[in-house]
């Protein structure tokens, strides 16, 4: 009788342990994060050597077309009426060569709504679209090298100042002092990206981060001399080397060189980037061209 029991004991030992491993949930393997993506340019065209150092591109979705600031005879910085917006097809063919001519040194360029903002040298010059015509041109007191432009969803224009480690913001035809820093190291390219500007300094080789709200800058990655463009891919960002290289940077600001252009002494100034193309427009300055290359990754 006892030998029954004890068996009978062992036996509902049994069915409570394989019931309480039928019933602990299994460990799912993780999975393990996408392995990252290599970004590849390949050249796809170029413009005819007729854009006078060739400062910067942009892309206007709403009309498909290209506008390239032509700073003409340097140094870039010299008031001296030779300077030019180009009007440039998606397909590299100069539309227009001359569209707003009696600029100065026009570099970095933004949109709102039908109106173009240019930095020239110590203003910001304003053009109508449409017609072509220069609307208003705005002083920004104290400026020295006015450099790159982005425009927020509210049509606030911010401007960099490289000379003067400053960022200026125009609210309306009002143009004030948005952040100054010395530790910017000649701010160049800029991009607005949510409630957050993204600089490229081109003194010092390091990239910030600057909230739009109550400014503060943090610089996120550095070792990218000669700041000058920058656009975003996806969540990533593609911000150009003057000297003639451009950097894919992740999210988390890892950086890598997917193109170099210094061994065909080209530069890569201010570029633009034409999403559904996969294209990015690398204007080459010295080279008095736009290149487009297609995107692709591996």
């Amino acid at each position: 009788m006892r030998s029954i029991r004890l068996a009978a004991v062992l036996a509902a030992c049994l069915i409570l342990a394989f019931s309480c491993k039928n019933n602990t949930p299994e460990m799912s393997t993780p999975t393990p994060p996408p392995s990252a993506q290599t970004v590849v340019l390949t050249p796809a065209w170029s413009t005819d050597t007729l854009l006078t150092t060739a400062e910067s591109v942009y892309y206007d979705e709403t009309y498909n077309v290209l506008y390239v600031s032509c700073i003409g005879n340097v140094p870039p910085d010299a008031k001296d009426g030779d300077g030019f917006i180009a009007k440039v097809g998606l397909d590299g063919k100069i539309i227009d060569r001359q569209w707003i001519t009696g600029l100065d040194g026009p570099k970095g360029m933004g949109k709102y709504g039908e109106y173009l903002y240019i930095a020239d040298v110590t203003r910001v010059v304003q053009v109508d679209v449409i017609s072509g015509k220069v609307l208003a041109t705005i002083e920004i007191p104290g400026a020295a090298f006015l450099n790159d432009i982005t425009v927020d969803q509210n049509g606030r224009v911010y401007i960099s100042d490289t000379n003067n480690n400053t960022i200026y913001v125009i609210d309306g035809v009002e143009p004030s002092v948005f952040m100054q820093d010395t530790l910017f190291g000649g701010p160049n390219g800029l991009l607005v990206d949510g409630d957050r500007l993204i600089m490229a300094a081109f003194n010092v080789g390091q990239v910030f981060t600057i909230t739009l709200q109550d400014p503060h800058a943090t610089p996120v990655c550095d070792e990218l001399p000669g700041g000058d463009g920058v656009v975003k891919y996806g969540n990533n960002f593609l911000i150009s080397n003057w000297n003639g290289e451009i950097y894919a940077v992740s999210a988390d600001w890892k950086k890598e060189k997917v193109l170099d252009t210094k061994v065909n002494n080209k530069n890569a100034a201010d570029i633009a980037i034409i999403p559904n193309m996969k294209l990015v427009l690398v204007p080459t300055f010295f080279g008095n061209t736009v290149d487009a290359y297609r995107i692709s990754t591996e």
